[in-house]
């Protein structure tokens, strides 16, 4: 019968096949092992070292993980042991990673069957055990996790309580340690590799998960100082997980767990020691060439986010996003937008960003489908590919000869760090210094910066103030400006005038009998002739074209014409005597808007109005002596008018290319008065630094003179003991070593002055060729600001 609440409410239990089924979540290893570095790198434990290691236990190969933080009491056992706990909370600033209280369950069950954990703490040592082959012996329905608390009442003397007495007989009976001793043998362990620390957790875990070959799916043999995934489950994995991936450009992180946890977290806090030999770990960010910042401001956050981008110093196949999540990897070399495509573009750069805004999957190797990931997918894949552009265009302007791709060429990281093994804080080295050949064990008291040559000093910032804001895409700049150039090309090739024709040339010869007579198209807007035909026919509107009133029985025949210089005239004519009120004659006139007014006259003009032709109306034969004008008569004034219309567009045409010339040259003078007033900022800053590096030379003289003269005073010294020393015994000798010490010291001293005084040499050099360049910048960018606030302005109303 279940269990059910003191309200008679069943409860739901959890069947001991669910530690198989929830492990399936992790289809690769590393991203398992990476939940259990995890856990120790969380503020709760705060753990400095973390060690990986394979171990033998009754004949079996068995993973160990071992780290030095704060350990585990009973009640924490359990949770961890349990599921869905997780109250971590950030401590000193720094984010816990774990947040579905389900990383030590997955990650363990998915590396083998079987896991027992000894924990040190301050309070009690404890030991856990989750087996699935212990559930499945005793025939379990739900899960079951023995836990057993020593308690410590003398020196080297533990007890078990007798509540835990079941919980030790069956860790005793179905795990490989088969007596107490074996147990606390274990225990002890835990604080044996470190002298101050006297806290820790050590997890091992047996009967790891095997290939279809019988072996395991870990390679010990090829790196005796790594973890490998053999050749042939990497594949495996690689054609289930990335089936588009090529093979040979697999990222060394993928298959080695060293490379791999190199780059496992953006910031490292904790060492991690693989198989007896500690892992190098990056600051990714600084490991990079030629770095640039952009940002990223998401429409649904208040504040920008960070994006870096550079070039891979190691390898030229390994490129593409890496996106971290409260500084742990969530995917790597994740390639977008132009790296996707069948060329060369986009390849060795690296994007790194910390995504805190988006939510990881359980396993922590992507983040969920969601709008705000494909939004930020999209955006990385434009940065990307603008910076691609951007070191395209650098490389073409400095170097216009190049001929190996920007891909191609040896890079160096711009920068070197380092880590303390005694602090953990990361420190600058001036640059020069290759890391290659720094010792295994670094600390702060070898930085050659006596700035930052203690533990007890605070890091320097990885981030300067200049990379706090985007790079200058000065690409685009210039892409702007030829487009500004082609433009202007294009308008001048579109408004020069074309060659004047006669107005007659136009048009069709007028019928007799009132045929249609067309203009031909305008050389400025041929397009609006299929218009002007299209509204040839349409009723005049009332308020435009009122009525007039009849002289003599007989309308108006005199047409009130608008006319405006805004487009170039294109004229229509249509004569029909359908109607038995009268001719129909239709203008129209390049526009929006045409018209028809009495008489038929079609018309858009909205300025200067231009008494129209009077057309041949039907009158009664008692008005007969009225003059009615002729076709012939129409047509010399419709001419007339054309010409007047056309000679307006061409005026208009002149001030438009005025106006656009005047207005680029306003925008070009702005331009200019923003770089003016950026260079004097940057001169001015140029001088003060130059001032102070004047000042710290003529210290460094001082002091060198002042050294000069204490050497000088060494060597009388020095000759006057070597005198007395010839007729002295053996204690003259120890006096004369002695002296070699000092004149050795002595030497060291001189040497290291002479190289800080040529450095600041050199660097007040530069700094003196820069600032003359600037100020003939300066000079020639306020010559041309001069030259152009003489040019004449013309306005328009």
């Amino acid at each position: 019968m279940a269990a059910q609440t003191n309200r008679g409410v069943p409860l739901s239990t959890l069947c001991p096949k669910y530690l198989h089924s929830n492990s399936t979540s992790h289809t690769w290893p590393f991203s398992a092992i990476a939940e259990l570095i995890d856990n120790a790198y969380d503020p709760d434990v705060s753990a400095k070292q973390f060690w990986i290691d394979k171990t033998m236990v009754q004949g079996q190969e068995c993973l160990s993980f071992m780290d030095n933080g704060n350990g585990l009491d009973y009640e924490t056992m359990h949770k961890m042991l349990s599921f869905g706990y997780s109250d971590k909370t950030a401590i000193k600033g720094i984010k816990p990673i774990g947040m579905y209280g389900n990383g030590f369950k997955s990650g363990s069950m998915r590396l083998g069957r079987d896991a027992i954990v000894f924990s040190k703490s301050e309070r009690a040592s404890c030991v856990g055990m989750l087996s699935q082959t212990y559930l499945e012996e005793i025939g379990a329905n739900q899960i079951s996790v023995p836990i057993v608390c020593f308690e410590q009442r003398q020196t080297d003397k533990f007890s078990v309580r007798q509540e835990h007495k079941a919980s030790l007989q069956d860790i005793l009976r179905y795990s490989p340690f088969k007596t107490e001793e074996e147990l606390l043998v274990e225990v002890k362990a835990i604080s044996s590799n470190w002298s101050t620390q006297k806290t820790g957790t050590r997890i091992i875990i047996w009967n790891l998960r095997r290939t279809s070959s019988g072996t395991t799916e870990f390679d010990f043999e090829k790196n005796r100082y790594d973890i490998r995934i053999p050749s042939d489950v990497n594949e495996e994995m690689n054609d289930t997980q990335h089936p588009d991936k090529v093979t040979s450009n697999i990222p060394e992180s993928f298959y080695s767990l060293r490379a791999y946890c190199s780059i496992l977290y953006l910031k490292p806090r904790m060492q991690i020691i693989i198989r007896g030999q500690k892992v190098n770990t990056l600051l990714v960010a600084k490991s990079l060439a030629l770095v640039r910042k952009d940002h990223y401001k998401p429409t649904f956050l208040n504040k920008r986010i960070p994006i870096t981008f550079g070039y891979n110093t190691k390898s030229k196949d390994q490129y593409g996003i890496m996106m971290y999540h409260k500084n742990r990897l969530i995917k790597a070399y994740e390639r977008v937008g132009c790296q996707l495509k069948a060329n060369n573009k986009g390849v060795r750069v690296i994007g790194i960003i910390e995504c805190d805004f988006l939510e990881p999957t359980h396993n922590k190797q992507s983040f969920n489908e969601t709008d705000k990931y494909r939004k930020t997918m999209n955006n990385l894949s434009t940065k990307l590919e603008e910076y691609w552009n951007e070191m395209c265009y650098k490389r073409r302007r400095e170097e216009p000869n190049a001929t190996t791709p920007v891909e191609d060429t040896m890079k160096h990281p711009d920068q070197n760090w380092v880590q303390c093994d005694d602090c953990l804080r990361w420190r600058k080295l001036p640059d020069g210094i290759n890391c290659s050949k720094l010792p295994d064990k670094w600390f702060c008291r070898m930085n050659p910066d006596p700035q930052f040559r203690s533990c007890q000093t605070e890091e320097e910032p990885v981030d300067s103030g200049d990379e706090q804001h985007s790079y200058p895409k000065t690409y685009k700049q210039q892409e702007r400006e030829d487009r500004k150039i082609q433009e202007k090309k294009r308008q001048k090739t579109a408004h020069s005038p074309s060659t004047p024709t006669t107005l007659k040339s136009r048009f069709n010869t007028v019928s007799p009998q009132g045929a249609a007579v067309r203009a031909e198209s305008s050389p400025f807007r041929s397009s609006r002739l299929s218009q002007a035909a299209g509204k040839r026919t349409q009723p005049a509107s009332p308020q435009t074209t009122p009525k007039r009133p009849k002289i003599n029985g007989c309308s108006d025949t005199s047409t009130i014409v608008d006319v405006t210089p805004q487009s170039s005239p294109s004229v229509l004519i249509d004569n029909n005597d359908d109607d038995d009120s009268g001719s129909s004659s239709t203008l129209s006139l390049d526009s929006d808007k045409d018209q028809t007014l009495p008489n038929g006259v079609t018309h858009h003009l909205d300025s200067d109005k231009v008494v129209g032709p009077p057309c041949v109306n039907k009158c009664d034969e008692k008005d007969s002596s009225l003059h009615c004008p002729s076709v012939t008569e129409v047509q010399d004034q419709q001419d007339q008018l054309l010409e007047l219309m056309q000679a307006t567009a061409v005026e208009r045409d002149f001030f438009k290319e005025q106006v656009h010339k005047l207005t680029c040259q306003l925008q070009d003078m702005q331009r200019r008065l923003e770089e003016l007033s950026r260079i004097n900022v940057k001169e001015c800053s140029h001088q003060a630094i130059q001032t102070e590096e004047t000042e710290e030379g003529e210290d460094y003289k001082a002091l060198f003179e002042r050294a000069k003269q204490k050497v000088d005073e060494l060597i009388k010294d020095k000759e006057l003991l070597m005198t007395a020393s010839e007729t002295k015994t053996s204690p003259a000798q120890c006096e004369e070593k002695d002296i070699d010490d000092i004149a050795l010291q002595v030497d060291c001293l001189i040497y290291e002055l002479h190289t800080k005084l040529d450095s600041m040499e050199a660097e007040r050099a530069n700094l003196a060729s820069e600032c003359q360049e600037l100020r003939l910048g300066l000079q020639q960018e306020r010559e041309n600001a001069k030259g152009g606030s003489t040019t004449p302005h013309r306005t328009t109303d």
